[in-house]
């Protein structure tokens, strides 16, 4: 992510105009903007996370897509097996 913008002219000329000497009030400015970078960058999502994520869910997905099929199969045997043993002693 790129550098945080902001009017930094009018934030130093507000501390100027409050007392803060012109240097210690540049000084604010850029630890100001290093601070907002490194918060940015920790908390926001970049495309490339985006694609990561999808690339996760569509594995995910497939995989459920996979697990659904086994598990219907696997209850209709269980299904036809029950229907043979109630078959068998009524016949």
């Amino acid at each position: 992510m790129g550098p945080i913008t902001f009017d930094t002219h009018k934030f130093i000329k507000d501390l100027r105009d409050s007392g803060i000497p012109e240097p210690q009030a540049e000084a604010f400015v850029r630890a100001q903007q290093d601070i907002l970078a490194q918060a940015l960058d920790n908390t926001l999502a970049t495309k490339r996370d985006i694609e990561h994520l999808d690339v996760k869910i569509d594995k995910l997905d497939s995989r459920l897509d996979h697990e659904t099929s086994l598990l219907k199969w696997m209850l209709g045997v269980l299904i036809a097996i029950a229907a043979a043993n109630f078959a068998k002693q009524f016949f």
